[in-house]
C-alpha cells in the first residue's frame, strides 16, 4: 500500500501489485528519480536490473513455496518451472547476487518458518519436519541448530522468540 501510495504521488496507476512485485502504469511525464527517492525513503527500491529482479522473483516464490506446503515438490524444479528458466541459471544469478546458494537462502527461510511453526505450538517436532519436506526430525533438528545454536527444544522452552517473518527475509 506504502509503494501504491508513492506511485500515485508521481501520477503513476498501480496495476499489479503482490509480495515483492509491482506493476506500474506510468505516465509520459513520469519522474523515476523522485518515485525511486520516495520508495528509498519508505525501504523499498526500485529494482532495474535483470539479475535483481530475477533474484527477487526466486525469493518470492521460495516464500510461496514454503508457506503453501508444497511438500510433494522439491525446490530447484519448482522455481525452473515457476520461472520458466533452467535451474543452473537460477542458482548462478541468485548466488551472484545474494552471495550465497538458493538452497542456504532456503534453509534459512524453512528454519524461520520451524520457529513459526514452535510459537504457534499446535505441531509436534516430527509434524513440523514433516510439512517441510524433511527426510527426518534428525536433518531438520541438525539444520536448526547450526542455524540457531540451540536445539528446538531450547528454542521453544526459551521463549526468547527472535523469528524474522518470512515477507520480511525476502
Amino acid at each position: 500500500m506504502v509503494v501504491q501510495q508513492i506511485a500515485e504521488g508521481v501520477q503513476a496507476t498501480t496495476e499489479e501489485l503482490q509480495l515483492g512485485k509491482v506493476v506500474l502504469n506510468i505516465p509520459q511525464n513520469f519522474d523515476e528519480k523522485k518515485f525511486s527517492k520516495a520508495l528509498q525513503k519508505n525501504g523499498f527500491e526500485l529494482m532495474q536490473h535483470p539479475e535483481i529482479q530475477l533474484t527477487e522473483a526466486i525469493k518470492v516464490e521460495l516464500i510461496h513455496l514454503i508457506e503453501n506446503n508444497n511438500s510433494e515438490e522439491n525446490s530447484s524444479s519448482y522455481l525452473a518451472n515457476r520461472l520458466h528458466k533452467d535451474y543452473s541459471l537460477l542458482s548462478k544469478t541468485f548466488k551472484k547476487i545474494e552471495g550465497q546458494t538458493i538452497e542456504k537462502f532456503f534453509i534459512k527461510l524453512k528454519i524461520e518458518k520451524v520457529k513459526e511453526f514452535i510459537q504457534m505450538n499446535k505441531l509436534s517436532f516430527s509434524e513440523i519436519a514433516y510439512q517441510l519436506n524433511y527426510n527426518s526430525i534428525n536433518h531438520l533438528s541438525n539444520q536448526f541448530k547450526n542455524l540457531t545454536g540451540m536445539t528446538m527444544s531450547e528454542y521453544k522452552n526459551s521463549q526468547d522468540w527472535n523469528r524474522i517473518p518470512l515477507d520480511k527475509i525476502v
